[in-house]
């Protein structure tokens, strides 16, 4: 079956020069303009770092983006994912021709509305009304089009109280609302997001995934999502792009892709220690080692885990307790468990040790908080996924079977069989 493309990248590269706006000299923008007269590319376009922003570069131009090629088809709902500076902003502006590419052609079918950041397209002197009608002429809409959609607009933004308030007196959450609204309403054929829904509350988030799923899955048309949000892009995507350093590393099915993503960003450290000058804490009591071991020192499910926090008490009489929080690597909160003995302490090491039982966490990786809390349960240190492990499993538990097993945790839960006579 032929597919039905509504938006194709090509060869798609943008370059930017370090330091100061502009090329920077006379001579560079002469050699510019003696090459376009003759007909003949830019000589700058030879010469360039790759996109990454950890080092220091050796040139004055950067590829921000370098040979990107991707199809889109007609209600795909695309997962654009990587670290921060990978130059997923950066293309999803030059797919909604806010800036041009440096070369390579970007083709299109149908409408493009871009949500990039916190009133894109928005007039702050006007009111909220008066730029749903401004976004919607900018679309290519009617007055009456626009009109016709206005009501489910207002209603769904929730701004409903200050419709007629000029936007500049909306706080940056109701501003992301009223702009997803008028973007996803407007039925434009091609809807780009990035990260600005992070702006939005937990019911806003929730209300505009749904929203996202209903227009492609029942109106057909297209969505580009960039988000760091990897439980959201999960949810809501049907294929992923990853990109590095301006490349695009991987491009496919959604699950692989997050495999991809968290795989290239996790360093798995199971075990860290500190010298007592430099541990992370205060003049009541520091952390001086974190480990987490399993009976075998390999992390299957079907063993326990035990993670073991050292620290040093400085107070007599102090209270202090562990905690630990576990998030898996698409960013869901599994658990927190506080350790709830609270007794005086004297001036010294200790150890606390919590136990992850056997079944209990199913296969995948996770990342684990480690606090150290103080008397008046003020937060000591907070060392955010200081630690992280991969659980993985030997087959005992499946009895012969080896599909797909869901969900967060897998714990052996107690089952009973019996016959009831008739």
């Amino acid at each position: 079956m032929k597919k039905d493309i509504i938006l194709k990248a090509e060869n798609i590269s943008k370059q930017y020069r370090l330091g100061q706006v502009g090329t920077g000299t006379l001579s560079h923008d002469i050699n510019r303009w003696w090459h376009k007269i003759r007909g003949k590319e830019s000589p700058y376009l030879k010469i360039g770092d790759i996109n990454d922003r950890s080092t220091k570069g050796n040139l004055d131009y950067v590829w921000a983006l370098k040979d990107i090629n991707f199809e889109v088809e007609r209600g795909e709902v695309l997962g654009i994912i990587g670290k921060n500076g990978a130059g997923k902003s950066t293309l999803l502006k030059i797919l909604s021709k806010v800036t041009a590419p440096t070369t390579g052609s970007i083709k299109s079918r149908g409408r493009i509305a871009s949500l990039l950041e916190v009133g894109t397209g928005f007039n702050g002197e006007m009111t909220g009304r008066e730029n749903i009608y401004l976004n919607g002429a900018i679309l290519g809409m009617t007055k009456k089009e626009i009109s016709s959609k206005l009501d489910e607009i207002i209603e769904f933004s929730g701004c409903i109280r200050y419709i007629d308030t000029p936007v500049k007196r909306y706080s940056s959450g109701m501003t992301v609302r009223l702009a997803f609204a008028v973007a996803a309403f407007l039925e434009p054929e091609i809807l780009v997001i990035d990260e600005v829904l992070a702006v939005g509350d937990a019911e806003f988030q929730k209300k505009a995934i749904g929203k996202m799923q209903n227009i492609s899955r029942e109106g057909g048309r297209t969505v580009l999502f960039v988000s760091h949000n990897m439980a959201a892009v999960k949810s809501l995507c049907t294929r992923g792009i990853v990109m590095e350093n301006g490349f695009v590393s991987f491009d496919g099915n959604i699950d692989q892709a997050l495999d991809i993503y968290s795989s290239n960003s996790v360093n798995f450290v199971s075990n860290i220690k500190w010298n007592i000058e430099d541990a992370p804490g205060n003049s009541e009591a520091k952390i001086t080692s974190i480990k987490i071991l399993s009976d075998e020192n390999y992390f299957l499910i079907e063993n326990d885990i035990k993670i073991e926090i050292e620290y040093f008490n400085f107070l007599e009489g102090n209270l202090i307790n562990a905690n630990i929080s576990i998030l898996n690597d698409k960013e869901v909160h599994v658990l927190a468990s506080p350790n709830l003995e609270r007794i005086p302490l004297e001036k010294g090491k200790y150890k606390s040790t919590c136990v992850i039982p056997k079944n209990f966490l199913n296969t995948g990786k996770y990342f684990f908080t480690v606090l150290l809390v103080g008397n008046n349960f003020e937060i000591i240190t907070q060392l955010e996924n200081i630690v992280a492990i991969e659980v993985d499993e030997n087959g005992d538990q499946r009895k012969g079977y080896f599909g797909y097993w869901g969900g967060i945790i897998r714990p052996d839960l107690k089952w009973k069989n019996e016959r009831i006579n008739l």
